[in-house]
């Protein structure tokens, strides 16, 4: 509906703080469908609870599976079925999240029953087909007529094989063929052709993979072999989500600020931590401590030419800080984000120049020509990840309201309590 704007909240002074972000979304989700798939049960401990990971808890209920939700102690339960599907058929509906859509469909590919995956009317123009193509490859009878959801799928298991995988468009359908490729009744081979977007992600899931029990071999980059195993339920801690992290980053850069995010480390598996590489490079002072990771902001931001390829839900992050920078930004490898919640790429492109900056849009990102910042009414295009840049933005932006920054709950249901928190406290919220 259309909601009032929501003036974005000012910063009159640097901010300084420790912010606690929620679990990763990525994570929560991996852990849960494993956890499905795995003898036992599994105990996912400060998991995200929010609109992605409702619907895939959701998701895996009208597959049979029995998952407890406790958010207030953020945790969640999975009594696994030991590589079965428990429903014989089933309706799952993903809503706007694109790890339901696909993670599911390759699950729902590995039981035997006649089941349906669909999701909202964005979700239906959000590409599924190059996954249906390879889970056929192995053996799956399944269909999507539109290239998208709604897909159709008769379970019969798969038999394993091989499959090129076209993934250019999504990483999420080799993490989702990855999952479901240990369910197999022969070894499966996975081939990518082409470009890999986000390729963190895949290497992400291949690590929850091997934290519930099964080896994925990789014999080069564009290989993978998994050979027939059992998942096995254990305790899953996730860690709290780098991406959510990136906006209070970001925070700390645009106000010449400090912020630490406690609980992250240097070895995480969440591939959009190189964004402080880029901060880095822009003036930021970023220091790991015992406790997580500190970001501080320069005087005045410099300029950068950035490859956000390796992680492109970092792209509105970046360019919410290109108002501020002393020179251009530009943003490219992320053509990817064109398939995401929004084009995000013309959705960042028109509302910066609704707030007066100079934008060239590229096929593969974005040229921003840093203008002074003027008032305006930004729509988020329902995309939680422009709701949270342009709030960055706005921390120094007079004048700047955001329209429909309640898609913040796909991921981070509290985000404007803790940004609030985090200018007016300097930033110590409780957990």
């Amino acid at each position: 509906g259309a909601s009032r704007p929501r003036p974005a909240v000012r910063a009159v002074r640097p901010v300084v703080g420790t912010v606690r972000v929620p679990g990763s979304k990525s994570l929560t989700n991996r852990a849960l469908v494993l956890g499905a798939l795995a003898e036992g049960s599994t105990v996912v401990e400060a998991a995200l609870w929010s609109e992605d990971t409702r619907r895939m808890v959701e998701g895996l209920r009208a597959l049979g599976f029995t998952v407890e939700a406790d958010p207030a102690g953020h945790r969640l339960i999975v009594h696994g079925a030991a590589g079965r599907i428990p429903a014989a058929e089933a309706v799952v509906d993903a809503g706007d999240a694109g790890t339901v859509a696909r993670f599911l469909t390759a699950v729902a590919a590995c039981g035997h029953g006649r089941y349906v995956v669909d999701g909202s009317a964005r979700m239906r123009q959000r590409p599924i087909g190059e996954l249906v193509e390879a889970l056929r490859a192995l053996g799956g009878d399944l269909d999507a007529p539109t290239g998208c959801p709604p897909v159709q799928v008769r379970g019969r298991g798969l038999a394993g094989g091989r499959a090129t995988v076209r993934a250019a468009r999504s990483s999420q359908f080799l993490s989702a063929l990855l999952m479901a490729a240990p369910l197999a009744s022969a070894p499966v081979e996975l081939e990518v052709q082409g470009p890999l977007p986000a390729a963190p992600f895949v290497e992400m899931t291949v690590r929850v993979m091997a934290a519930f029990g099964v080896t994925v071999e990789r014999p080069h980059p564009a290989l993978f072999r998994v050979a027939p195993q059992r998942y096995r339920a254990r305790r899953y801690r996730v860690e709290p989500d780098a991406s959510s992290a990136s906006y209070f980053f970001a925070a700390a850069a645009v106000t010449g600020g400090r912020v630490e995010v406690p609980g992250l480390r240097p070895d995480s598996p969440q591939g959009d931590l190189a964004v402080l590489e880029v901060l880095a490079r822009m003036g930021c002072a970023v220091r790991w401590t015992a406790e997580g990771v500190e970001v501080g902001g320069p005087a005045r931001l410099r300029g950068v030419d950035a490859d956000l390829g390796a992680m492109p839900d970092m792209t509105p992050t970046l360019a919410a800080l290109a108002p501020f920078a002393d020179g251009p930004v530009r943003i490219r490898g992320v053509a990817v984000v064109r398939h995401h919640e929004s084009d995000r790429l013309h959705a960042l492109a028109q509302e910066l120049r609704r707030l007066g900056q100079e934008v060239v849009e590229h096929d593969d990102g974005l040229e921003v020509h840093p203008r002074p910042l003027r008032p305006a009414v930004v729509e988020t295009h329902g995309d939680h990840r422009l709701a949270m840049a342009f709030a960055v933005t706005g921390l120094r932006a007079e004048g700047l309201l955001l329209r429909g920054a309640e898609c913040v709950a796909k991921t981070f249901p509290d985000f404007f309590e803790r940004l609030e928190a985090l200018v007016e406290e300097g930033g110590q919220t409780p957990r």
